[in-house]
């Protein structure tokens, strides 16, 4: 039993960098009313109880928010959310590690999408 426990920390918590994650397909693609500071602060609370803290950089008139591994800490991103400035509002796009397994922590999108218009 602990062989499978460590297999499956081994498959689940495999390294990936921020520059893989940008090379994978958008799990989430929308547009938000809120400015990207507004979008970016109600993620962070969103995630405030389940991660550690998001590591948060400028791009252009935008940010980009690192979401750390929620089981294993140094391990690499667990997704990218790329918050862009439009009009009055943001584009949103999210990009997940494992963004094809079905049994992936559902956290991060769930914020993301309470985050589009929600508080």
């Amino acid at each position: 039993m602990k062989w499978m426990v460590a297999a499956l920390s081994l498959t689940l918590g495999g390294c990936v960098s921020v520059s893989e994650l940008e090379q994978s397909r958008e799990t989430m693609d929308v547009i938000s009313g809120k400015t990207p500071r507004e979008y970016a602060d109600c993620i962070k609370q969103k995630l405030a109880d389940t991660r550690d803290p998001l590591v948060e950089e400028p791009r252009g008139d935008g940010l980009r928010l690192i979401v750390p591994q929620k089981l294993t800490s140094g391990a690499g991103p667990a997704a990218l959310v790329d918050i862009d400035k439009r009009g009055s509002g943001s584009s949103i796009k999210l990009r997940e590690r494992l963004n094809n397994f079905p049994l992936r922590l559902g956290d991060v999108r769930t914020a993301t999408t309470q985050c589009i218009s929600g508080h």
